[in-house]
């Protein structure tokens, strides 16, 4: 059974549980080494149970001494025998079943707030939407029998998480859910967008909301035609149409570019207010430049990818975000992490003259040029003006969606064969924003056949990239099963691995997670710098986006019309210049650099405009 049924001598213990992955256990494969192997089971008690003819093996968490022999023996790495952190308390909300995910306590939404919730992929985030829209009932880890909700209120007594559910069950309230993969919408829903608006429009605001999500334009357009960022707002706005209590918003920028990112902040906020402002909002998102604008208080969610995920107490939403980046809880007293995230450029320094590398060895250090260009297709015009770049310099495109960004990137990797102009000789790689897997076998055999071994034969690439982006645990897994972050990560691998001059990045940031997209950025920032490379990327996420560029090109006119590519600029001018165009300002924290929105017309926001420096002036 579940480790919440222990006795108060183990529970004061050190505690652990066993997960099995039931898609990578394969009894009917392997020689069951798991149960052979067992120093328990060999004693003649039995701790792990499987055949031949089992779907999966089984890990008793109470006989289990935590030598993490099967571990090592099996041959699908299916198993993980997980210690908790000490002080984490055992309240267990919901668990899956025997020897699968767990996740401790619950966010603590709290009316008239927006609460957001940030935490690594895998981590149970989505799980706790689901018990908090009643689309999946706490069993406070026992599986074997249905639990009540008079005894789950009864776990809760006391606590704010008790009036949220009083008011689910008692009140009726009820919930909107924006999904979190819009690209599945298609095959839920079908007709024009139009109409369905109008069908969902329970408040009498969908011709308000579809003219602030610029989709007023495109209402007769099936749903099965729309782009990402189209079904992104598509969804949010379906959302906020309906009369409910509580809104839900799993991850809601996704495909969406930085102007966009900031109307639906403020809409969120707008169109939440109702009853009274008597509303309980929940979010979930990556992008923390947005998740603190957007926030009234966070919660944390730690754990193990895919073992368990415990639950933070709420913070401010300055403290939250900050504990979680340096990895401990300063509430709960609890270390969940044994290094810090932080945006302090001096580390990639260190590590350049930790390599002995000489900055100054011209031989490296090469300028080259693109000419001015123009391109027209069908209705939209892009000028490019000229532009200079040198190595160990990453250049970062910023503009909304339908600038031209993307096609500007196609023709340096030279996929544009009619621009008519002569591009400097240079080798490039190319990471397109969407990843379509065609490859037929498994991670080992993509990463053989397109980079023959480099993660073996060179060690800076080894250390800067292919152990960050922990691709090596994916090895045995098939290219065309992974997710969208494995799958991410797996492209920025084979694109960076590939010998270039010139790295053209598309979105790296999509699909990854929060501790994901720094380390993505910490990667690609060290590698361009220590092996002389230069690299263009496209990237929303204005964290990545200000942690990487040393130069950035400003994007402006009217999407899908007439727009303009501007010359490279150092990063402050071309910040200001962009940020300008947006009508905001950030400053930066303290505490680990990172860069915040200010608030709209707030003393700061007013302070910085009028001094025309909006991006990350402190007072």
């Amino acid at each position: 059974m579940s480790s919440i049924k222990r006795g108060a001598k183990e529970s004061e213990s050190e505690i652990r549980i066993a997960i099995i992955d039931s898609k990578k256990c394969l009894p009917k494969k392997c020689g069951l080494e798991c149960k052979t192997a067992c120093p328990v089971n060999k004693t003649g008690k039995v701790c792990v149970t499987v055949e031949k003819t089992s779907k999966q093996s089984e890990i008793s968490e109470l006989l289990c001494i935590g030598c993490s022999i099967c571990v090592k023996k099996c041959p699908f790495d299916a198993i993980k025998i997980i210690n908790l952190p000490h002080g984490i308390p055992n309240e267990v909300t919901h668990r899956f079943g025997p020897n699968r995910f767990v996740l401790y306590k619950l966010p603590t939404p709290r009316i008239g707030s927006i609460l957001g919730l940030v935490g690594t992929n895998g981590i149970g985030k989505t799980t706790a939407l689901q018990i908090l829209t009643k689309k999946i009932k706490p069993n406070l880890g026992v599986f074997d029998k249905e639990i009540e909700w008079p005894e789950i209120m009864k776990r809760y007594k006391g606590s704010e998480i008790f009036l949220y559910f009083s008011k689910l069950l008692e009140e009726n309230y009820k919930s909107a859910f924006k999904m979190q993969f819009v690209d599945q919408i298609p095959k839920i829903i079908s007709g024009k967008i139009g109409e369905l608006i109008e069908k969902k429009d329970q408040r009498g605001i969908g011709k308000e909301l579809t003219k602030e999500f610029q989709l007023d334009t495109i209402i007769d357009r099936e749903v099965s035609q729309l782009s990402g960022g189209e079904l992104q707002r598509f969804a949010i706005l379906i959302t906020l149409l309906q009369d409910v209590n509580i809104f839900i918003f799993d991850e809601p920028t996704s495909y969406l570019d930085v102007k966009q990112r900031l109307t639906i902040s403020n809409c969120i906020r707008k169109y939440t207010s109702h009853n009274n402002g008597e509303n309980y909002v929940i979010l979930v998102e990556h992008d923390l430049s947005i998740l603190d604008y957007m926030s009234d208080h966070i919660c944390c969610l730690f754990g193990k990818a895919a073992g368990f995920g415990v639950v933070s107490m709420p913070y401010t939403v300055k403290e939250g975000i900050n504990v979680f980046l340096d990895g401990f809880l300063s509430k709960e007293n609890i270390r969940f992490r044994d290094y810090e995230l932080n945006f302090r450029q001096n580390e990639i320094t260190e590590d350049k003259e930790e390599i002995k590398l000489e900055e100054e060895d011209a031989s490296k250090k090469v300028v080259r040029c693109y000419p001015k260009m123009k391109k027209v297709i069908s209705t939209f015009t892009l000028d490019i003006d000229e532009g200079a770049y040198t190595s160990s310099q990453i250049i970062v495109l910023l503009g909304e969606n339908g600038t031209g960004k993307t096609t500007f990137v196609r023709i340096l990797a030279g996929l544009d064969k009619e621009i008519g102009v002569e591009l400097p000789a240079m080798r490039v790689s190319y990471k397109p924003q969407t990843i379509t897997p065609k490859f037929e076998g498994t991670v080992r055999d993509l990463l053989n056949a397109r980079l023959n071994g480099i993660w073996e034969s060179n060690i800076l690439f080894k250390q800067h990239v292919f152990d960050p982006m922990m691709v090596a645990g994916l090895f045995n897994f098939e290219v065309k099963n992974l997710s969208g972050g494995e799958m991410q990560r797996v492209g920025l691998v084979v694109a960076l691995g590939r010998p270039a001059d010139v790295y053209l990045i598309d979105e790296p940031s999509a699909y990854l997670d929060v501790e994901q997209r720094i380390i993505t950025a910490k990667a690609i920032k060290k590698f361009i710098l220590l092996m002389y490379k230069t690299a263009f990327i496209v990237e929303h996420d204005f964290i990545m986006a200000t942690y990487m560029a040393d130069k950035v090109i400003v994007y402006e006119g009217n999407p899908g019309k007439d727009c303009k590519a501007n010359a490279p600029t150092p990063l402050v001018e071309g910040m200001n210049k962009f940020l300008n165009l947006l009508g905001i300002t950030f400053r930066k924290d303290k505490q680990n650099f990172r860069p915040r929105i200010n608030k709209f017309e707030s003393v700061l926001d007013r302070e910085q405009k009028k001094s025309g420096n909006y991006f990350f002036v402190e007072k």
